[in-house]
């Protein structure tokens, strides 16, 4: 089986391009390369034995999409994880995330409408959830008003997504809705790679540990929890691929109950921001240099998943803890320093 999986070389996309291939699929990959590096299709290759075919194009080239699924037409299944990603960023340039984020969308699903069959992986965040009523967070849990246009784009790829499979009886897809991506490969083979600034917690975390970052900001201490910080609910990145895979043979076994399903990917666990940071603090032996400062606009109190259906229904579940993928975090950002 041929599978295609857009922004392949980026973070969740890399991982979850290596556990297709040790269960045997053969992948190409389509990026742009705007958020991430041709080289870590090596370290894919070290991982797995097996480099993947790779295609350098920009998906928003309605015409180079075309030209692709012409040129591979044996596809059976196309896992999208190309889009553009922050918050902030999404905020100060709405038009480029819905060029980037919805008009690709609809330009794959109109090469996938053609064949006689197809299954399709979408990205999902649980940011269409926005502060949810109620812990932990079921998919049935109503969808906010989003709170940028990069949540706007993903609630709006998910009716796309639905509308499209009401009148297209050969077109399957899941959507997942994931909680926060973190860690690395064991082999510390591959990692996140943020361009920039990350936008993310861990890297922040561990670049600031490793002394490329003077200081840790902590948004909020005065948030009703616990402790006084956010409370998110942090995934393993591998476990996260593996989903992919799980929910992609679901549909290629012809196994889905409706042809469009949605799926809670998070450990059922929230961990807050200053849990976050002792466990990085234990992992590497090392004190943190952080600081407490006021709340940044657009931060929801807490976010984690229940994650009975998953768990139930695609035979998934997380299997790391906490600790664990921080210490691959970890691991990985010493190796990218030497």
């Amino acid at each position: 089986m041929k599978v295609l999986v857009t922004g392949g070389l980026g973070f969740i996309g890399s991982h979850t391009v290596v556990e297709l291939q040790n269960k045997g699929f053969e992948v190409v990959i389509i990026d742009d390369c705007s958020n991430s590096d041709e080289n870590v299709l090596d370290g894919i290759k070290a991982i797995t034995g097996k480099k993947p075919l790779y295609e350098k194009l920009d998906l928003k080239e309605k015409h180079k999409v075309e030209n692709f699924f012409q040129r591979y037409q044996d596809v059976a299944g196309v896992i999208h994880f190309a889009a553009s990603k922050a918050v902030g960023e999404s905020v100060e340039k709405p038009l480029l995330y819905y060029e980037n984020n919805i008009g690709t969308l609809v330009y794959i699903l109109k090469e996938l409408c053609k064949k006689n069959k197809a299954s399709f992986i979408f990205s999902s965040s649980c940011t269409v959830y926005g502060q949810a009523d109620k812990m932990p967070i079921t998919e049935d849990a109503p969808v906010k008003v989003a709170e940028s246009p990069y949540g706007n784009t993903k609630q709006m790829g998910e009716e796309i997504i639905a509308d499209t499979c009401k009148v297209t009886p050969s077109l399957n897809a899941i959507a997942l809705r994931y909680f926060n991506p973190m860690g690395a490969h064991p082999s510390g083979e591959i990692g996140e790679l943020p361009i920039g600034v990350p936008q993310n917690l861990v890297p922040f975390i561990t670049q600031t540990g490793i002394g490329l970052r003077d200081q840790l900001s902590v948004f909020g201490d005065d948030y009703p929890t616990p402790d006084g910080t956010c409370i998110r609910d942090y995934i393993y990145v591998v476990d996260l691929a593996k989903a992919h895979v799980v929910a992609l043979e679901r549909l290629m076994n012809e196994k889905n109950e409706s042809n469009f399903e949605v799926f809670n990917v998070g450990t059922g666990t929230g961990s807050s921001v200053l849990e976050a940071i002792k466990s990085f603090e234990k992992v590497s032996g090392r004190k943190l240099n952080y600081k407490i400062v006021d709340r940044r606009p657009g931060d929801i109190t807490s976010a984690y998943a229940d994650t009975t259906k998953a768990n139930k229904v695609l035979g998934w579940k997380a299997e790391y803890t906490l600790e664990e993928a921080m210490n691959y975090a970890w691991i990985w950002e010493q190796k990218i320093r030497d």
